[in-house]
């Protein structure tokens, strides 16, 4: 059973213990595997969609514009995402969706802001 943590403190203690998980087994994922970012890893892209709707209420527009936000800012890959991507190990594979994922938070923030969003 999954446990969706819908309180603002349960999604950050999800978020860093994600993230921190994540990194570690990246970096085993991609020494196992033999390649820099395989596919086969994708707890980067739980920790990014996390991030970006983390500090907004979790109402299904939010999480529906926070996911598409967030896959046109990972897969384009903004500066400096691309260039983290360089960086060794777990940190690399975490790095540049952490990134995108902030620009889905920065977009969905000035939207909520100039358009009252709620």
């Amino acid at each position: 059973m999954w446990i969706i943590p819908f309180s603002r403190s349960g999604l950050l203690l999800c978020f860093v213990a994600v993230t921190l998980a994540g990194t570690w087994a990246a970096h085993r994922a991609e020494r196992l595997l033999g390649a820099k970012d395989p596919g086969a890893i994708v707890i980067d892209e739980v920790a990014g969609m996390t991030l970006t709707v983390l500090p907004f209420p979790p109402t299904v527009a939010v999480l529906a514009v926070g996911l598409v936000l967030f896959r046109i800012f990972d897969i384009t890959k903004p500066f400096p995402a691309r260039a983290s991507q360089r960086l060794a190990g777990g940190i690399g594979v975490m790095v540049d969706d952490l990134i995108a994922a902030l620009y889905a938070l920065a977009v969905i923030a000035v939207g909520r802001a100039t358009l009252a969003w709620p």
